[in-house]
């Protein structure tokens, strides 16, 4: 249980851990929100505030009496005032700003934000006052134009106890702003509204910075992804032009062979014997490109096709439906064991689908179609997949387990020597490994590694 809930704990710290934006996205971002956005807002707003503390008679009843809280947020209000002019001849006129100095303006702008509607508050009806919505708004403000999230969380935090301080303050001194005392019942019917607001606005705050972090995971996976998918589609093609660039040297042993061929069809016309030297030149070169073929072996053809995102399932699946075909009715037995967690691949469907079928085939023909065969595919450290395809047939000998995987080699009489060589060069194409364990008479172990990321690597 204590494992179980450890595993539990450290997924919710993956899932909300922060992956802030580049300094230049984070600038322009500030930038946008808080220029663009919440400086025209923010100037209507003051337009409003001061035409209400100075014109009364506009918004307020010039008979009511002026009480000592209002002028001291009046007050408040004029060095509010003035420093928000700064900030906005800064937004506005300054250029080039980098981020660093755009956090250091914005920051204090928007913590003075937070303790001025706290003290408007106070004044416009204590608990009850409409002020509160516009925290909600302030809130929601501070997540857009402050992704980072120490002071993120610091600035929402602290308008949060702003407001609770107000709370506090508007029902110990138990009356309103106009100066008319609250029944004590009416005080303490105060108190439950203060913290269910309160707890409000922790919500609020908490649920703003964990969208952020999803949607920034999301962004940033999405755009390593797309990265990952050009730079392996990119890598292929570079291969595929160089086995075509390769492939040149294939038309020298045979322009030789054709010559000798030519040289040995006018012998045999004119009735003269056939030479040993010109047969073993024929001999040679085609030795020649054989092993150039062998090289060239699958590269010619990696360009074509797609990199595809696939379910190493889904294609274990389809394998197993190719190999082992319900209407050929094969005895064997095969137990499979796939993590619920296993991350998608990036590759192309033939190059999986030939690593898989081959293996697969190596298992049924050592089994005779008629042993057992489990398959166990899990994740393995970060961004891959360990797949182990392990069968009942009489094992690999010592002497040759380190050979199976050369073109050409095999341990079974009709066999090609060709499928495992295939399943190396495959998997190795993407950065993955295959390794063969086997005793004689307990059958035989193939252990395949795909990593997910051949150079990317989510930082927090």
């Amino acid at each position: 249980m204590k494992i179980l809930r450890w595993e539990t704990i450290q997924k919710l710290r993956e899932l909300f851990k922060e992956l802030a934006p580049s300094a230049d996205q984070m600038a322009v971002r500030l930038l946008t929100v808080e220029r663009d956005v919440i400086l025209p807002v923010k100037g209507v707003l003051v337009v409003i505030l001061f035409t209400s503390f100075y014109f009364p008679g506009w918004l307020l009843d010039e008979s009511i009496p002026v009480r000592v809280p209002v002028i001291t947020v009046q007050r408040f209000f004029l060095l509010y005032l003035v420093f928000n002019l700064g900030v906005a001849y800064v937004l506005l006129f300054a250029k080039n700003l980098s981020y660093s100095t755009a956090q250091h303006i914005i920051f204090p702008s928007n913590f003075l934000d937070g303790l001025f509607l706290a003290a408007l508050a106070y004044v416009t009806g204590g608990v009850d006052s409409p002020v509160f919505w516009v925290m909600l708004g302030l809130i929601v403000r501070n997540a857009l134009s402050t992704p980072v999230a120490i002071p993120q969380l610091t600035l929402n935090i602290s308008a949060s106890f702003c407001y609770l301080g107000t709370g506090i303050l508007y029902i110990a001194t138990g009356e309103t702003w106009l100066g008319i005392e609250l029944p004590a019942d009416s005080l303490r019917e105060q108190v439950e509204p203060l913290l269910l607001r309160l707890f409000v606005l922790w919500l609020l705050a908490a649920c703003c910075y964990g969208i952020q972090v999803l949607l920034e995971n999301e962004q940033r996976r999405a755009a390593l992804e797309a990265m990952e998918w050009a730079a392996r589609q990119e890598g292929l093609r570079s291969v595929g032009r160089l086995a075509a660039e390769i492939a040149h040297q294939i038309k020298n042993p045979l322009g030789t062979i054709n010559n000798v061929a030519y040289s040995l069809q006018r012998a045999v016309q004119d009735g003269k014997a056939i030479g040993a030297k010109q047969v073993e030149i024929i001999r040679r070169e085609v030795e020649r490109a054989d092993a150039i073929i062998t090289k060239l072996m699958g590269y010619a053809q990696l360009a074509e096709g797609k990199v595809e995102r696939l379910n190493i399932a889904v294609e274990l699946d389809k394998a197993i439906q190719e190999v082992f075909p319900p209407a050929a009715k094969y005895g064997a037995r095969i137990e499979r064991q796939y993590s619920p967690e296993l991350p998608a691949l990036l590759m192309q469907r033939g190059h999986l689908s030939q690593i898989l079928v081959n293996v697969l085939l190596n298992a049924r023909e050592a089994t005779g179609g008629r042993g057992q065969i489990q398959i166990t595919a899990s994740p393995d450290a970060a961004d891959s997949i360990l797949l182990t395809i392990r069968d009942s047939g009489p094992g690999i000998p010592p002497e040759r387990i380190e050979r199976i995987f050369e073109p050409y080699f095999s341990t079974k009489e009709r066999g090609t020597g060709l499928g495992l060589s295939i399943v190396r060069h495959n998997i190795e194409m993407y950065g993955g490994s295959v390794r063969a364990e086997s005793e004689p008479g307990k059958g035989a172990t193939f252990v395949l590694h795909f990593p997910t990321r051949t150079f990317m690597k989510l930082k927090a």
